[in-house]
């Protein structure tokens, strides 16, 4: 739900996982065959795992971080990974990438700009949930365009907080 100010975007599981199936819908609807996924972890994570499923094609994972200070919304150094996570081989061939946003777009264009330099990929398109209007990078796929940019609350972040003594006195252990 979108606050009536346009500055915050709540998300609930149920929302979150219906948006990752609609992001599906619209990679197989260009009717684009890919050979692999490779998500960004983290927020890639479970759409990339999502579409894995869903596709039945094997999923890498890419470690990126750019978000550093303030709880996460101040954006500082962009890090990404030198190495790729891959089940079996190398990342190659026809290739999806998957993260969840494209927030200010930093981040997606520094990968898909690495990601091209790799001779072993023949083709790379991008797919996200949300794209922001302020984004410098828009990506092949994505279900929403967000043109008030609001910072997005997933619902996942309740564990960013969540330590392991407060889920034992959830559970009374």
């Amino acid at each position: 739900m979108l606050t009536d100010d346009g500055k915050h975007l709540y998300v609930s599981w149920d929302e979150y996982h219906l948006l990752i199936e609609r992001l599906a819908l619209k990679v197989h609807a260009s009717g684009w065959e890919f050979d692999q996924i490779l998500c960004l972890a983290r927020g890639g994570m479970r759409p990339g795992d999502v579409l894995s499923r869903v596709f039945d094609k094997p999923l890498g994972i890419m470690s990126t971080s750019s978000y550093r200070a303030e709880a996460g919304t101040i954006q500082g150094r962009l890090d990404i990974a030198k190495y790729i996570t891959m089940p079996k081989g190398e990342l190659a061939g026809r290739v999806l990438l998957v993260d969840d946003l494209a927030d200010s777009g930093v981040t997606l264009k520094a990968v898909v700009e690495r990601l091209r330099g790799m001779p072993a990929i023949q083709e790379l398109r991008s797919a996200v949930i949300w794209t922001k209007s302020v984004s410098t990078y828009t990506p092949d796929y994505y279900v929403e365009l967000l043109t008030t940019s609001p910072w997005i609350h997933q619902p996942f972040e309740d564990y960013d907080s969540l330590r392991p003594d407060a889920l034992a006195k959830k559970f009374a252990i």
